[in-house]
């Protein structure tokens, strides 16, 4: 009874590495949400990700159709926001490790 609840009340959502995060970018245009604050994506941050902090995902508004690859600093916040978007009707995916794994090119910061 516990799960049933678990999986009515949180949706579920892909995860992946952030090493399969450069592979997908390498090979294909993505949405790519940074869920981090506007301060800390300031820092630094992959191309053309978007940022929309945490607290400003349930707002979001975009296609449904196309899948959204959610990253933050360590994956947790991103994490909640993937939830946070499949319960929205979106295709979330979790990177996991986040920014801090993270071994790509990034844009901004020093």
């Amino acid at each position: 009874m516990l799960d049933f609840l678990k999986k009515l009340l949180m949706p579920s959502f892909e995860s992946i590495s952030t090493s399969e995060l450069e592979d997908v970018l390498k090979s294909e245009r993505v949405t790519l949400l940074d869920v981090r604050s506007p301060q800390e994506y300031r820092g630094g941050h992959i191309r053309h990700a978007r940022n929309i902090p945490l607290n400003q995902v349930e707002t979001y508004q975009g296609p449904k159709s196309e899948k959204l690859y959610v990253i933050c600093q360590s994956g947790m916040r991103s994490k909640r926001a993937a939830s946070i978007l499949a319960r929205n009707g979106y295709q979330a995916i979790n990177v996991r490790g986040g920014m801090s794994a993270y071994q790509g090119k990034i844009i901004g910061g020093k």
